[in-house]
Formats: C-alpha cells, structure tokens, sequence
C-alpha cells in the first residue's frame, strides 16, 4: 500500500524546483496534491499535468502565501476539491544574494514576507483544517542557516528563523497531534539557481567542495525526505530539522 493513500497535501511555491519535486513524490505515494503557485501558472499545471498522467490526483492553486486572505483561498479551494488536509509543505520561498552595503528594505521584507510570514500564515491555516487525527507540517529550511555564509545576510536570516519557528510550533501544536518538521537543503540545481547564475559558478565550485557528497543536490534528493516526513514513518518526530546537503554543514 502506498505510503500516502488517502492523505491530501498542500505544497506551496510547487510550480518549480524543490516544491515541484516533493509534489510529483508525494503523488507518486497515493497523496491528492495542491500544487501551489504565485505567479507561474504554465509551471503549476504542468506539475499537474505530470502527476495525472502516473494516475495521481493533483490541482493547482494560485495564491501569494504573504498574504492572509490568499493562503485562505488555497485551503478552502483544497477542501472543495478533496475534502481535508492531511500534510502541508512549506516551500515557498524567495531569495536573493548581496553583500550588506547593498541590501535595502524593500529587500528585507520581500524575502521576509515570503520565507518568513508566509511560512506561519500557511502553518495558522493549516492547523484549522487538519482533523482529529492531526497532521505534519514540513518546512523548507536551508543549510545556510548553519553555514551563515556571506552576503546572504537577509536570506540566511529568514532560514534562521524557519529554524525557529519549525521547533516553536511543534511544541506548540504536539498536543494537537500536528508534527512540525524542516528539511535543510544544501544547495540544488533548480531552475532558480541556473537562472540566478549560481550553477556553473564559483560559489558552486566552493559548494561541492564542502559537501562530502562531492555534487550539488537534486530535487529528487529532498522530495523522498519530504515523503517520509509526511508519512507514519516519522510519526515519533517533531520538531527536527533534517539536513539534506549531501554532508555539508
């Protein structure tokens, strides 16, 4: 039986990357799936497209997880569709890389407002609509708010606060039986980071050669985690944050 039968998952910021790599998975183990978007929807319906056509059952759902009343809609749109929810995936998520002097606060508060609120607006909506037998919760984190490198001031600061708040919420919602996990990744070839020019570039040289792994990751490499996360394999696990870097730390 797969893993997933008859669970129902929100994925946010799904369109592409990470967040479109933990949808098809957890599709692939038997989730009805929300395939989230802000702004790419050619991206979320082809997501969609992928898992249907494997027999999955999936939507998608265009909303800015910044703000309230649009994280509102993208419960109430899963519940007409499939009834519940069962699992939220916290992926959204924004950055951008400069050196302090350079760094303004309209900066701060894009990414901030994405990484940061967007991630408890999501977590807040979620926790009405899970049933009587609880639910998970998995943030998307980073291994850079281990790493702290430079000129990642802003970024490395909404990461650090995931941490947070990923271990302020399970204490939190554990008596609720809603279990608040965070992956960590290191760093992942996605269509953000080839667009971004850090794939090919010296700062992934400097990457690779920090993680013992000797490669830079792989959505596939983070959405299997994402998959045991949400399923009753982890069910003794809250409040951890599990670092997918290929060992760099």
């Amino acid at each position: 039986m797969s893993k997933l039968a008859n669970k129902v998952a929100v994925v946010t910021g799904a369109s592409k990357g990470i967040g479109a790599g933990i949808a098809k998975a957890l599709a692939a183990e038997g989730a009805a799936v929300v395939v989230n978007y802000a702004s790419s929807k050619k991206g979320a319906e082809s997501v969609v497209s992928a898992i249907e056509k494997k027999g999955g059952k999936a939507i998608a759902v265009q909303g800015d997880v910044a703000k309230a009343t649009d994280v509102e809609r993208i419960f109430a749109e899963t519940k007409k569709a499939f009834g519940k929810v069962d699992v939220l995936v916290n992926n959204a998520g924004v950055y951008k890389f400069e050196p302090l002097e350079e760094v303004t606060e309209q900066e701060f508060h894009r990414q901030f407002n994405t990484n940061v609120l967007g991630l408890i607006l999501a977590a807040k909506e979620a926790a009405k609509h899970f049933n009587g037998e609880g639910g998970s919760i998995i943030n998307v984190g980073s291994v850079a708010s281990r790493l702290t490198p430079p000129q990642t001031v802003v970024y490395t600061a909404t990461k650090g606060a995931v941490d947070a708040v990923t271990g302020v919420l399970a204490r939190e919602l554990g008596t609720k039986g809603i279990r608040v996990n965070s992956i960590n990744p290191g760093l992942v070839q996605t269509e953000g980071t080839h667009s971004a020019g850090i794939i090919g570039s010296d700062f992934e040289t400097h990457a690779i050669a920090e993680t013992p792994l000797a490669r830079s990751g792989q959505p596939d490499d983070i959405a299997p985690v994402a998959v045991f996360l949400a399923s009753d394999d982890s069910r003794w696990l809250t409040g951890e944050t599990l670092l997918a870097s290929g060992g760099m730390r």
